[in-house]
């Protein structure tokens, strides 16, 4: 199994780079979580998974481990294949996807081009436990906080603002803050839009 591929960026898409590696280039499949992460340095590492299939040998590379792993998670569920797991982790963070199949939110996963209701709900279902104790979540405080970030989105958007930029503020605070309450969060997130 090859677990990085560490060398010169040699060209960079939306959707994948070539890295050189001692003369070697490889090709690597990326989200666009990672393509956001990758600042045009001309040395970069790239995490990746080798996906092994009847016709194609396929390298995927992801910017941390934590994206590699919830990659790993998504595609072991049945009916989802690594261009949906890639289209997931395209739409969401890693730790945005984790969190929302650990809470059970349909409606996130859903939101997610190509994902219907039954493929949200597998998900969860195959997941769920998973990821509460790999990462030892507490589900309880999961709850709490995204009902305190679904409050000030609310509040924001009654107010007049966008909810893609709300909810990117809203992340950033809550992380700096996580255990923020919902007036809080509301008064960052005016000072910083």
């Amino acid at each position: 199994m090859i677990t990085h591929i560490e060398g010169k960026l040699v060209e960079k898409n939306l959707t994948d780079v070539v890295i050189d590696c001692n003369g070697v280039g490889y090709l690597l499949h990326i989200s666009l979580h990672t393509y956001s992460q990758i600042l045009d340095q001309e040395h970069i590492r790239l995490y990746s998974y080798l996906l092994v299939k009847e016709d194609s040998h396929t390298l995927y590379g992801f910017s941390s481990i934590a994206e590699r792993d919830i990659f790993k998670l998504l595609i072991s569920v049945s009916g989802v294949g690594a261009s949906t797991a890639r289209t997931m982790l395209s739409s969401l963070t890693p730790k945005q996807v984790r969190e929302g199949i650990a809470v059970g939110d349909v409606a996130l996963i859903q939101s997610i081009k190509g994902i219907g209701a039954k493929t949200a709900q597998r998900v969860i279902l195959d997941l769920k436990d998973k990821i509460l104790k790999v990462y030892d979540l507490d589900e309880v405080s999961l709850r709490q906080n995204n009902t305190s970030k679904d409050e000030a989105l609310s509040a924001l958007e009654v107010l007049g603002f966008v909810r893609k930029q709300s909810e990117r503020v809203i992340d950033k605070i809550i992380s700096n803050k996580p255990d923020a309450n919902v007036e809080t969060i509301i008064k960052e997130a005016l000072k910083n839009l």
